[in-house]
């Protein structure tokens, strides 16, 4: 199924932060304002072609309405496989030291998280970000703009099943470890050094049992406040950077 990124100002961000779009659709009635000739000068630079067409379609295409008479559809995101992301991460143990780091989330449905987390593991150098291929966020628009790019630049795999996802890495020589509040041990105490598995849960449940089962030790954030905890996105990062600290 396309996706289509709507509106004016949200089709300028989208060409403006390099989201791979196949066409620009804009209405035959458009008035040639201001914005619309900068999305067409992006386009343009970009090498997007550009399609006059009946506002009436772009109403039949648009899921919330808010196109504004300019819609971009995006081309579909590129996903690496797992195998992909073991051979990454093999040969960066090899040149680094023996430590790797591959990232899955489990279950995480917001699209921005997603871009955010892929950024943090482009800037420690992860080897790859694991996501299920059903009931979690994909690339979108938003994950291209909360990455800054990095959904790029890192390899992102969907898989139908992560506990067997994690036993074929330990297979592989990793330690899994779970990211969740109920953990006794702080990232600070755990032993994060060589290849790691960092496992982060769903935004409101946590870690899935299954997902739990499949972990070799869970770790929390160390914490002084006393706010509940941080979004995914801020503790895959903290997490992340404490595996990088371990390891350089």
């Amino acid at each position: 199924m396309a996706e289509y990124i709507e509106g004016k100002r949200p089709v300028i961000e989208a060409l403006r932060t390099g989201v791979p779009v196949e066409r620009l659709l804009i209405a035959d009635n458009l008035k040639r304002d201001s914005l619309v000739q900068d999305i067409l000068r992006k386009a343009k630079q970009a090498g997007v072609p550009v399609e006059e067409t009946r506002r009436a379609d772009l109403d039949a295409k648009s899921e919330r309405g808010s196109h504004q008479g300019v819609m971009a559809q995006a081309k579909p995101f590129a996903y690496a496989n797992l195998q992909d992301i073991v051979e990454r991460a093999n040969r960066q143990a090899e040149e680094n030291g023996g430590h790797a780091l591959v990232v899955i989330l489990d279950h995480i449905t917001d699209a921005g998280n997603l871009g955010a987390i892929l950024r943090s593991a482009e800037g420690v150098g992860a080897a790859g970000v694991v996501i299920p291929n059903k009931r979690s966020a994909h690339v979108t628009a938003a994950t291209y703009k909360s990455s800054a790019g990095a959904v790029v630049r890192v390899p992102l795999a969907q898989v139908a099943n992560i506990k067997q996802t994690c036993e074929r890495l330990k297979e592989e020589g990793f330690w899994v470890a779970g990211a969740s509040e109920k953990a006794e041990t702080t990232t600070w105490e755990a032993n994060l050094k060589g290849k790691m598995v960092l496992i982060m849960g769903n935004e409101g449940e946590g870690l899935a049992r299954l997902t739990l089962e499949a972990c070799d030790f869970l770790v929390a954030l160390p914490q002084m406040g006393e706010v509940a905890s941080l979004n995914v996105a801020q503790s895959a990062t903290a997490c992340m950077y404490e595996w990088l600290r371990q390891n350089y």
